[in-house]
């Protein structure tokens, strides 16, 4: 069973990839430039709070935008455990599976919990509970799940094609 816990994050709905990571800094190759810019647009200072195992939370359509891999990069380097959405764009979706940055979709999330509340992932069932209860949402299929716990696509393929 993988367990995440971890102290909530929270931004509201339609967080798209140019404001996780904003255009002006994707031309550089340095891992630590990403999780220095991720969500100053709307948090300035969001990299300096975040801490390793934080969880962001959101509303409606987490990573809509342009189909830019860093920003799931940059999350997952700036320390996030996952992220829990009520919804996420499709291609967000995929390239943070791939790059192993977990994500649960979570019905009811954004009322359910507060900036600062820690919360407690089930990856395995999809559950996630809250100081105000348990959401459940339906866990990411087998194979998927099989690519997180693998750290991302290509750790996945190089295990499994030897």
């Amino acid at each position: 069973m993988v367990v995440l816990k971890g102290r909530v994050w929270k931004f509201g709905d339609d967080v798209d990839t140019d404001v996780i990571i904003p255009a002006k800094y994707l031309r550089s190759v340095d891992k630590t430039v990403w999780p220095k810019h991720v969500l100053e647009g709307l948090d300035p200072e969001f990299s300096s709070k975040i801490k390793p195992g934080d969880i962001i939370v959101a509303g409606k359509n987490f990573g809509c935008g342009s189909s830019r891999e860093q920003a799931a990069l940059a999350i997952k380097w700036a320390g996030a455990a996952a992220v829990v959405a009520e919804s996420f764009a499709r291609i967000f979706f995929r390239n943070a599976i791939n790059n192993g940055l977990p994500l649960i979709e979570a019905k009811g999330i954004s009322k359910a919990v507060g900036e600062g509340d820690v919360i407690e992932i089930d990856l395995d069932s999809g559950g996630v509970k809250t100081k105000n209860g348990a959401l459940r949402s339906a866990p990411l299929p087998p194979f998927l799940q099989e690519i997180l716990k693998s750290g991302g696509l290509v750790n996945y393929y190089k295990a499994h094609n030897k």
